[in-house]
């Protein structure tokens, strides 16, 4: 028995994947965040051997490496995987058509994916980051056509607002085009916003939810502590980014310090409560693991092995709640009054 030896179907499809995705953002080089292609090699190994079957890149991760690779790792049981690319970030830097989600870097980017994946086909692909300036027909029209030629055969979306998602997948219904069935969000205890529109967008819609940065960018495996909050940082670092984004502060570490503690009432590490986590919130069906070595990628792999009780789960939530703001904290406050008459609805 494997530790991936269960599946979920992803969205509104009859696609089957893995509860935790293989992310390979890091393969390539060595330098940075990245694995070389030895280590790369055997994280992909070690997770195919545990019964993963979902793997998720992108046209720009290491500069093209990562598709590459995984085109070389993949030969001869390519129809086994799952396999994930995306569009969107610039490959050019210069050219402002080499990225983006108009048509011309919607084709271009699907041929180079192709090309470097050594596959006519990829079962999901993603557009990466909402650009805010291609409009919304010109984008479902392009995918939709990459669908029926058949060199896509399902579409996710990830990095975008909820009622871009939703006005999306709406004008594909009507016009009879596909539909996106997958959704990339940040989503960790660290970050909960998308617990305001895109979750229950999703879980309305029938697309999939796939968290990203499940760890919080590291902070939950137990790498840092308040010490290094005043420390200085190196500039291109992961905790360099984190700070960027406002993912390390006292509230984060406060957190974490619950997570650590419920990892030592179930013997268990604080990454595998986080991630474990993340597979309990209502629309997950997959979580993205992001790893170096394979034995982070075995650790992360233990938080198929963890339930968390009710009492750990109110904790946790306890700890990391985030203010909806308006207008869900005002319909939570007045919807019993002003709309059910007082009573009680069930």
């Amino acid at each position: 028995m494997t530790l991936l030896n269960q599946y979920r179907v992803l969205g509104r499809s009859g696609l089957k994947v893995s509860l935790l995705c293989l992310g390979t953002m890091t393969f390539g080089n060595g330098s940075g965040w990245s694995a070389d292609e030895a280590t790369s090699k055997a994280i992909f190994e070690t997770y195919l051997e545990q019964g993963g079957n979902f793997i998720d890149t992108a046209v720009s991760y290491t500069n093209g490496l990562s598709e590459t690779l995984l085109g070389r790792y993949i030969a001869g049981r390519r129809d086994q995987i799952v396999l994930a690319t995306k569009f969107a970030v610039n490959t050019r830097p210069g050219d402002p058509n080499a990225g983006g989600n108009h048509r011309k870097n919607i084709v271009q980017s699907v041929e180079a994916s192709l090309q470097r994946l050594g596959t006519d086909y990829i079962d999901l692909y993603y557009l990466h980051m909402w650009d805010g300036r291609t409009p919304v027909e010109e984008i479902m029209r392009a995918l939709d056509d990459l669908v029926r030629s058949g060199k896509v055969l399902y579409l996710g979306i990830s990095d975008t607002p909820a009622w871009e998602v939703s006005r999306a997948n709406m004008l594909a219904e009507l016009r009879g085009w596909t539909s996106f069935i997958a959704l990339q969000i940040e989503y960790s205890l660290g970050q909960r916003t998308g617990e305001r529109d895109l979750l229950p967008m999703a879980r309305e819609l029938g697309i999939g939810v796939l968290p990203w940065s499940p760890l919080g960018g590291g902070l939950f495996s137990g790498k840092y502590s308040r010490n290094d909050l005043a420390a200085g940082t190196e500039k291109g670092t992961r905790k360099a980014w984190m700070q960027q984004f406002g993912r390390f502060t006292e509230r984060h570490l406060t957190i974490a310090d619950i997570v650590h503690k419920i990892a030592r009432e179930l013997d268990a590490t604080p990454a595998q409560v986080a991630i474990a986590w993340t597979l309990q919130q209502p629309g997950v069906i997959s979580t993205l693991l992001g790893v170096r070595t394979s034995e982070q990628l075995r650790e992360n792999l233990g938080a198929l092995t963890i339930t968390l009780s009710a009492e750990q789960l109110h904790e946790l939530d306890q700890v990391s709640a985030i203010d909806y703001g308006f207008p869900h904290d005002f319909l939570a406050r007045v919807r019993a009054s002003a709309l059910d008459g007082g009573t009680t609805i069930v």
